[in-house]
């Protein structure tokens, strides 16, 4: 049977750093974003009132803002490389992420077979952000039956690689799971734990073990 990969983006697949802090970074807006981050990390807001809010404080972004936080991200090495082997076995490789969709989807064109993010209005907002669309960690393992179904495979051939307690709850969902750049709250529950900038050795870990 074969078997589907499940990214998460921020921490994960970008090292140190996330989505909305590079598009942040990109308008001059790292200590709002700041704020904004700690919040959410520490459970004074939720998914949505932090995508209300992220959404107000990105009032001037462009696509030009978007391209340019993308192409300058701390990217793991190696991520079109696994992904292109990933495919070559005849597996499949997905991103679900937290983050808006227009920049978790920009990694369609680096191979991975589908791309699910937060939905925020089109770049730039002539529209609210609608609530309904906001991902949560829960909603992770909504939008992974989803992605089972369209390829014929079930929960019990996912492979799930994050960095976060906004990762747990995929994690519990799976059999196979990489603890990738995470602390020891996330490394405990994962079946294999790595520290490192190359993607391709945290693959390893779950290719050498099957």
């Amino acid at each position: 049977m074969a078997r589907l990969h499940l990214f998460d983006l921020d921490g994960t697949l970008m090292r140190g750093s996330a989505a909305p802090v590079e598009i942040s970074r990109q308008l001059g807006l790292l200590d709002e974003i700041g704020e904004l981050e700690v919040a959410l990390s520490t459970g004074r807001i939720g998914p949505q009132e932090y995508a209300v809010r992220v959404h107000a404080l990105w009032a001037g972004l462009t696509e030009a803002h978007v391209t340019s936080a993308f192409d300058a991200a701390p990217w793991l090495t190696g991520i079109q490389e696994v992904w292109r082997e990933i495919r070559e076995q005849g597996e499949y490789c997905a991103v679900i992420s937290l983050s808006p969709s227009f920049f978790v989807e920009r990694l369609l064109s680096w191979g991975a077979h589908a791309a699910h993010g937060s939905l925020f209005p089109e770049v730039p907002f002539a529209r609210p952000v609608d609530l309904a669309g906001i991902l949560s960690p829960a909603a992770k393992v909504t939008v992974m039956k989803r992605l089972c179904a369209e390829f014929g495979v079930g929960p019990q051939d996912c492979v799930a690689y994050g960095d976060s307690m906004s990762d747990v709850d995929l994690f519990a969902a799976v059999p196979v799971s990489v603890a990738v750049n995470a602390d020891h709250h996330l490394a405990d529950r994962a079946t294999h734990s790595y520290t490192g900038g190359d993607l391709r050795e945290a693959y390893a870990l779950v290719r050498s073990a099957r």
